[in-house]
């Protein structure tokens, strides 16, 4: 049985691949690791990066010895798979990403990051705030901080930029019609970009991984991956 390896994305965790994975699990084996900080892991004291995360799946991969792998990507989980598949291209079969954001400049990094103050998040949207403590513990904080600093990091050196047509493998990119972060004309802008890349629009569908609809994605993804 081949290898699926679901990627969440930045202040994310892999619970929200729950309701996913009972019917995945018929035809992968299926992995959900954690990206330090998040959960119960540490945030690393040299903080995060793109970089970093793309090496710690390598490193994911290496130690659990996988090989025949597929990886789907939420968010910043996205853009990690296909960074990974830009530098270590031997063990990975095909990608599809939701909700990633292709479109990085210095202008929209600070834009996005500043959406990241804890404190204004645990005042006007206490439910979130509780939610991120639930997953990530009393340091979630911290996190949202070091979340906002790679944000910013990513604005000023976006890794992908000029690179996705160097990744030959297959690529399915996917956004939501009612995705606040991601627009369609970027989604498209990188889906071209790609030797081998095709697009899929959500209908009624927000940024939020929970905010998805599980059959419509479970679907996709069989279509995809020529499953049943």
């Amino acid at each position: 049985m081949s290898n699926l390896i679901l990627l969440h994305g930045a202040l994310g965790h892999s619970q929200t691949f729950d309701p996913f994975i009972e019917e995945l699990s018929k035809y992968f084996t299926v992995h959900t690791p954690l990206f330090s900080g998040h959960g119960n892991s540490e945030l690393p004291e040299d903080g995060i990066s793109i970089e970093k995360y793309t090496r710690e799946l390598q490193d994911f991969i290496e130690a659990n010895n996988l090989y025949d792998v597929d990886v789907f990507g939420h968010s910043m989980g996205g853009y990690i798979a296909l960074c990974h598949a830009l530098e270590y291209p031997q063990r990975i079969n095909s990608v599809m990403t939701l909700g990633t954001k292709f479109d990085w400049t210095e202008e929209k990094a600070l834009k996005e990051s500043k959406m990241l103050d804890p404190e204004v998040i645990a005042q006007k949207v206490p439910k979130y705030a509780t939610l991120m403590e639930a997953q990530h513990g009393k340091k979630w904080k911290k996190l949202m901080h070091s979340v906002a600093d790679l944000m910013v990091s990513l604005g000023k050196n976006p890794p992908l930029k000029g690179n996705l047509s160097a990744i030959n493998i297959p690529i399915q990119i996917m956004v939501g019609d009612q995705d606040n972060m991601v627009t369609l004309e970027e989604s498209i802008d990188a889906c071209r970009s790609l030797p081998d890349g095709r697009l899929a629009v959500l209908p009624g569908t927000k940024h939020p991984m929970d905010k998805v609809r599980v059959r419509l994605l479970l679907d996709l993804m069989k279509d995809f991956w020529k499953i049943s």
